[in-house]
């Protein structure tokens, strides 16, 4: 019988470390089919993708992903919990997923199922753990360690590196469902995400960008695949790649100056009276580093902060978040090879019910459902925001850019 996995990622850019994650899923799970959803032109960190979603999306095609489907912008660049839950919605819905496997410093299921259970459920002690550390004035990931540390009595938790803490989000999602997609972990080799060193021709996602930054081509050329790294090429010498978020810098100050501050108030995780420094902080500064170092505090991560500066450029407010956990998100196709044309073909057929996109014409003209036009109107203008930093800027590529196969 046919087996498919499920994997989420950014895939920015597809690196070695994802090759041996892929590779090794299809191996432990005996997979014959596989299905990504990739997040889009912006990431969960708050920055942006290197090159744009179609450009990894053949990446992974390239690669040995059958069919992939985009993460809608408004779960890519929220918090861990929500990133997860749309992806685990998007891969529920299709009905034909088997196994989600997710990289982590940990493949120690049990454990971070244990952590989970206990995330999910919210006993009382843990609660009120959770407050006290919260009341210290520390940021939720760090009081939320804390607190599950003196819950389990343990000082060693895999919950401080971002793999582990999306894997247990992962999890939480997959109970909350009553998902019957089964999790496995496969453990990161050789690199942390944050390491900046080559280790047997792997190297983590941040040295890569380390890499670009500095110029060091020929270190990127080994921990990349063969393909990806000529896409990636291809889009640094045509002025397509995109280095990170300060690419938006005037963009993002001119926006925040212009808001109001009941406005800045209603961008997500902005609270505690925050949006008067981001305004105080725009007016003063003359870059996004100096608003970061002005604004960022021990309740306060820059990730999280970098996530707000985005919320303001895209224009996502607190109601399109909330709106986002409370629907089931499309199943937007960016591209698929034979494979995956078969997989998708399954997928119409045994739920024709399910509102795919291969067109946005196509779907902008016979979609009914406000929530869900809300959703790709907020994708349409990332990408439209996006090309703004490339040579080639031009709008509306999700109406003209024909899926990768």
């Amino acid at each position: 019988m046919d087996k498919v996995l499920g994997i989420v990622a950014e895939y920015n850019p597809f690196h070695n470390g994802h090759l041996y994650h892929l590779n090794k899923s299809k191996e432990l799970t005996n997979s014959n089919f596989t299905v990504a959803i990739i997040g889009g032109n912006f990431t969960q960190r708050g920055d942006t993708s290197l090159v744009n979603k179609w450009e990894k999306t053949k990446m992974a095609i390239n690669e040995g992903i059958d069919l992939v489907i985009e993460l809608p912008v408004l779960y890519s660049i929220s918090s861990a919990e929500n990133f997860a839950e749309g992806a685990i919605k998007i891969l529920n819905s299709l009905g034909i997923v088997d196994y989600i496997s997710f990289g982590a410093e940990t493949n120690d299921i049990n454990e971070l199922n244990k952590i989970a259970d206990i995330l999910s459920n919210e006993p009382k002690e843990y609660k009120q753990l959770l407050n006290s550390e919260l009341n210290l004035g520390l940021s939720y990931p760090v009081a939320r360690e804390n607190a599950l540390k003196k819950y389990l009595n343990i000082n060693n938790l895999p919950i401080s590196t971002s793999n582990n803490i999306l894997g247990i989000e992962y999890l939480k999602a997959l109970k909350k469902y009553d998902s019957k997609i089964k999790p496995i972990a496969i453990k990161r080799e050789s690199v942390n995400y944050s390491t900046l060193d080559i280790s047997n021709n792997f190297a983590s996602a941040t040295a890569i960008r380390e890499f670009i930054k500095n110029k060091e081509y020929n270190k990127i050329k080994e921990v990349l695949p063969k393909s990806s790294y000529d896409l990636l090429m291809n889009n640094i010498e045509s002025g397509n790649m995109i280095k990170n978020i300060s690419c938006f810098e005037k963009e993002i100050i001119y926006t925040l100056r212009k808001m109001q501050i009941d406005e800045i108030a209603e961008l997500p995780d902005v609270s505690e009276g925050l949006e008067n420094s981001i305004k105080k902080a725009t007016l003063s500064c003359n870059t996004l580093d100096e608003i970061l170092e002005t604004i960022k505090s021990k309740r306060y991560t820059r990730t999280r902060l970098q996530r707000i500066l985005l919320y303001a450029l895209l224009g996502i407010t607190k109601k399109d978040i909330e709106l986002s956990k409370n629907i089931t998100p499309y199943i937007r196709v960016l591209g698929f090879n034979e494979k995956g044309k078969e997989l998708l073909s399954k997928i119409s057929k045994s739920k024709p019910e399910l509102k795919i996109i291969t067109s946005v014409k196509k779907f902008i003209d016979m979609n009914n459902n406000k929530n869900l036009q809300v959703l790709l109107d907020k994708d349409i203008l990332a990408t439209n925001i996006y090309t703004l930093a490339c040579n080639d800027s031009k709008g509306n590529l999700d109406f003209t850019k024909k899926l990768c196969n």
